[in-house]
């Protein structure tokens, strides 16, 4: 009875991990894209970038690297950077 409740918990563990790991890649897409942008806005530094728009240069680049983001985040960091919503998810997420 045990071992089968084991089996049944590791395979959610297991289930879980792949879950996440799934999100990390599209966390990493989020990051290139948020860079993608802020390139494309003529910022070749990320720090400058980050400076002139009064937003601690560490905390940014944890965002171009597609650290974990609440959608909150998501949604000031798609401001800050002046596109749409519709603009930013337009491209780089297959």
């Amino acid at each position: 009875m045990w071992l089968v409740l084991f089996y049944c918990m590791a395979k959610k563990l297991v289930e879980k991990s792949f879950k996440l790991i799934d999100a990390s890649m599209e966390m990493q897409q989020l990051g290139l894209r948020i860079r993608e942008i802020r390139k494309r806005k003529g910022y070749s530094s990320y720090e400058t970038f980050a400076n002139e728009h009064d937003i601690h240069r560490v905390q940014w680049g944890r965002y171009e690297q597609g650290k974990d983001l609440y959608f909150s985040t998501v949604i000031r960091i798609i401001r800050v950077l002046d596109v749409s919503v519709e603009e930013f998810f337009s491209e780089g997420f297959d």
